[in-house]
């Protein structure tokens, strides 16, 4: 156990390493953020911030001598400045486990060797691979090999000239092509795992989205209860197969008659489990700081139905013209919760915060976010 009082430390200055820094701090230990930005999210509440790139050796040689184990907040970090930082002290999660949910063609060959099902796909690296695309896989999504995420980086195409005309929009990287499935809903399963290779999980979250970003997360799930455990059990089998240590979050597709195929994962909280913060006795946030504290996991039982709704930088604009969203009026509805993120700037597509509401049923939460829905002049969750 590393005692409260000593230093933990967090790659990345958004709003993940903000949430991560408050809940480290409420267990008493202090935080170092390492992020290039002057006014970052993160160290704004941080104890120090080492302000330097993610491959600045000098400051990671810095970080590691102030900071007992180190973790990250975005799926991207160098798996090299991850591997430079295991030398001098605790990191998770480790290189390989981020390498490997980085790049979409390692991740589907990792689910497939768990056992577990993904959608039929092929890896396009060059040129040549174009003509090698079965009709089969028609219509289907293009998506880049890695650095791809809220929608960015995807391409829907309908026959097979598409597929080059969309490869070229890409910028010819490497991509995966994936089969248009008849999906019901998207859902997400957040596990925790430690370093003694015990792991729980959260309740499975119902994810909604639009223009490829989440918008809205219902939890519990509206999925038969043998399809939420299906999910439950799958993502603590990646956990286990890649002997992760930290928060990793997977998403699954659920097809007609339960069948269930897995999306991507993010080795790292997730906008999808958001919820915990106010509807379950420990969050995904807590969850992290205890896994690098070395301390022993908290409850993920969950207090409450809720909902969560995804704040974006759109709210605070009317036709062009700054405005503020009316977060008085949410505020004022039972059971919710705001969080912003103290960002400064706010823009079209930037996470500026989220609202969890909770209810005394799912029924009754999903009615209370409708309200605040309304009032934000949000699509209400369906």
């Amino acid at each position: 156990m590393i005692e409260p009082g000593d230093w933990l430390g967090v790659l990345g200055g958004g709003q993940l390493g903000r949430m991560f820094c408050m809940a480290a701090q409420s267990l008493g230990y202090r935080v170092c953020v390492l992020d290039p930005g002057a006014d970052s999210p993160a160290g704004a509440v941080a104890d120090r911030q080492i302000r330097a790139d993610y491959n600045d050796a000098q400051a990671l040689a810095q970080l590691a001598a102030l900071c007992r184990a180190v973790t990250t907040e975005f799926e991207n970090v160098p798996a090299g400045s991850l591997e430079r930082l295991a030398r001098d002290c605790a990191v998770s999660p480790r290189a390989d486990a981020a390498a490997i949910a980085q790049d979409r063609r390692l991740e589907k060959g990792f689910a497939r060797h768990c056992g577990l099902e993904v959608a039929r796909y092929r890896v396009i690296e060059e040129e040549a691979d174009l003509d090698q695309v079965e009709r089969s896989l028609l219509p289907g999504v293009l998506k880049s090999a890695r650095l791809g995420y809220d929608g960015k980086g995807q391409a829907r195409v309908g026959r097979a000239d598409g597929v080059r005309r969309a490869w070229d929009s890409l910028g010819r990287v490497p991509c995966v092509l994936e089969q248009w499935l008849p999906i019901e809903t998207e859902v997400s399963v957040i596990v925790a795992r430690g370093r003694d290779g015990r792991s729980v999980t959260f309740p499975v979250a119902e994810n909604q989205h639009r223009d490829g970003i989440l918008a809205a997360s219902i939890v519990p799930a509206r999925v038969e209860a043998a399809v939420a455990l299906q999910a439950r059990a799958a993502a603590t089998t990646m956990a286990e197969r890649l002997d992760y240590v930290g928060v990793l979050c997977v998403e699954f597709f659920v097809l007609p008659y339960g069948r269930l195929l897995v999306n991507e994962m993010a080795p790292r909280p997730h906008n999808s489990g958001h919820y915990s913060i106010d509807a379950c006795v420990s969050s995904q946030f807590d969850q992290q700081a205890r896994i690098l504290a070395e301390l022993p996991l908290g409850d993920t039982h969950q207090l409450a139905p809720a909902v969560m709704l995804n704040l974006l930088g759109d709210l605070w604009f009317d036709q062009g013209r700054p405005r503020l969203p009316a977060l008085d009026a949410v505020a004022a509805i039972d059971g919710a919760c705001p969080h912003l993120y103290g960002k400064l700037e706010a823009r079209p597509g930037r996470k500026m915060g989220h609202v969890t509401i909770l209810g005394t049923s799912l029924d009754d939460a999903l009615e209370r976010a409708g309200r605040a829905a309304a009032a934000l002049g949000l699509e209400p969750a369906r």
